[in-house]
């Protein structure tokens, strides 16, 4: 098939752009991919035709969103009818362009506004949290027509399956869910990584218990006020957190935060990395007592890299994590956080390191194999009915 595929940023810069890199690179020339994005990372490869989006902003996302659909539909359009070009499938991300034949969704904007939202802790950034609101009502504008446009739709698990059909009963029917997928030998622990040597050089003592919270931002739908004043309420805990990701301002807000709270010498700032494992080789556990989620990768490539995975009742992760066995799974509240902080502390180094082993097997399912292995599945049934009629 000839495809037209949508997305802001098709490289590592993000999940979505990551997986849609995948899906060029495992399933091309096989499927004939036109990729339509303000930044893709093979553009001088053969693989795909590059259609560049003169979008020149990245932030806020709000204007990234509005920009985007405006301009990729022009650039769209003016192929098909200047250049005459025809293609066999259109797919988009969400709500991203509006026109889409398959939609890649990743949030379900209005069930996270309805739901979560007024739940959220928004921390200290007021500008932040109001464009983010914004670009979360202006992409929950987009989905319904967007929904009711596409015959098909792909998600990455069951959750957020449920929330799509609860939300619009017009993508009843119209859903395949597609697990991410993890690369689960980039994640093993290489036998030279040197553990403690590299915990002393970053001010992480042997005997603290240290666990890895990472995220690229979105701190506070990620739950890191939540896990703050959790910890803050178990002083006696010898617990530290290595916070991963987030840029110099919203890191340095944070920082601040930590101190006020007393919390300034149990919580390590690194900000942005492009490499996230020595982070998780050097944790004992990760935790991600989040808000809201489809299916975090980071919480697959931490299982993967042999961590018992703390998390909240979340979408995807739900579908691996059994309490108690690879994980603990905690309630999303400070005492509820709280109580999982004082049932990892109280395990044994061994009994963390089981239920790591356990973690690591348990999402052996998520390989990058078995994704494009379903992904080409999906075009194949898709190809079978376009020419069916």
């Amino acid at each position: 098939m000839k495809i037209a595929l949508f997305d802001y940023f098709v490289d590592g810069s993000n999940a979505i752009g990551a997986f849609h890199r995948m899906l060029v690179r495992g399933l091309a020339p096989a499927q004939r991919f036109h990729v339509f994005a303000c930044r893709y990372a093979d553009a001088q490869s053969s693989l795909a035709d590059f259609v560049p989006v003169p979008v020149l902003c990245s932030r806020p996302l709000v204007l990234l969103a509005a920009l985007y659909r405006l301009l990729a539909r022009l650039v769209f359009w003016w192929r098909r009818l200047i250049k005459g070009e025809r293609f066999d499938l259109v797919q988009g991300v969400e709500g991203n362009i509006g026109f889409a034949d398959l939609a890649y969704a990743h949030f379900c904007h209005r069930f996270f506004l309805q739901s979560e939202w007024p739940n959220i802790r928004h921390g200290q950034s007021t500008a932040r949290s109001l464009f983010r609101l914004w670009d979360h009502k202006l992409r929950a504008v987009f989905e319904p027509s967007a929904y009711r446009r596409a015959r098909w739709i792909a998600v990455p698990s069951q959750g957020l399956k449920r929330e799509l059909e609860a939300t619009y009963p017009a993508a009843r029917g119209k859903i395949t869910v597609l697990p991410n997928p993890v690369n689960i030998s980039f994640m093993t622990p290489d036998p030279n990584y040197q553990r403690d040597p590299w915990r002393l050089q970053h001010g992480i003592p042997q005997s603290a218990t240290t666990l890895a919270f990472i995220a690229l931002g979105h701190f506070e739908r990620k739950g890191l006020p939540l896990l703050m004043e959790a910890l803050q309420s178990e002083p006696s805990l010898n617990l530290m957190l290595m916070i991963v990701g987030g840029r110099a301002d919203l890191v340095g807000a944070y920082r601040d935060r930590a101190g006020a709270m007393g919390l300034a010498e149990k919580l390590v700032f690194f900000g942005m990395q492009t490499d996230v494992r020595p982070f998780l080789w050097a944790a004992d556990g990760f935790i991600l007592p989040s808000f809201y989620e489809v299916f975090p990768t980071v919480a697959l490539e931490s299982a993967a890299a042999g961590l018992p995975v703390l998390s909240t009742p979340l979408n995807g992760v739900e579908e691996f994590l059994v309490d108690g066995e690879n994980g603990l799974l905690m309630e999303r509240s400070v005492q509820g956080v709280a109580e999982g902080l004082r049932r990892f502390a109280a395990m044994s180094a061994a009994k963390r390191h089981e239920m790591g082993a356990r973690a690591r097997a348990s999402v052996a399912q998520y390989s990058e194999e078995n994704f494009l292995k379903n992904w080409r599945a999906l075009y194949a049934r898709i190809e079978q009915e376009l020419q069916a009629g």
